[in-house]
C-alpha cells in the first residue's frame, strides 16, 4: 500500500521548474517550483512535496502555461499546455533541486 502512495505522489511531482527567476525565489523566498499535471490541485502537490521531500510546505501557488505556435518548416502545430506549482517552505527548510 506505501507504495502505491509513492507513485501516485511522482505522477504529481513531475520535475523542478529551473530557470533564473525561480532560482531567484529558491534563494530569496525559499519557494521551489515544479511541473506538475494539469488536473494536480494544491492539495495535491502538498501533498506530494511533504511526503517526497520530507519538508513542512507553507503554501502553494498552481498557474496554467500555454503552449506556443510552433513551425517546423510548412508543418505548424504547438507545444502543449502545462501547468507549474510554486512551493514555499517554511524558514530553514530546503530541497535539494539541482
Amino acid at each position: 500500500m506505501q507504495g502505491d502512495q509513492t507513485d501516485r505522489y511522482y505522477r504529481v511531482i513531475k520535475r523542478p521548474h529551473v530557470t533564473e527567476k525561480t532560482s531567484d525565489a529558491m534563494a530569496t523566498r525559499n519557494a521551489y517550483t515544479f511541473r506538475v499535471p494539469v488536473n494536480a490541485n494544491k492539495v495535491e502537490v502538498r501533498q506530494a512535496v511533504q511526503q517526497l521531500f520530507g519538508v513542512k510546505v507553507l503554501s502553494v501557488n498552481t498557474s496554467q502555461v500555454r503552449g506556443k505556435a510552433r513551425r517546423r518548416g510548412w508543418i505548424g502545430g504547438a507545444t502543449p499546455n502545462w501547468k507549474k506549482a510554486t512551493v514555499q517552505l517554511q524558514e530553514g527548510q530546503s530541497i535539494d533541486v539541482v
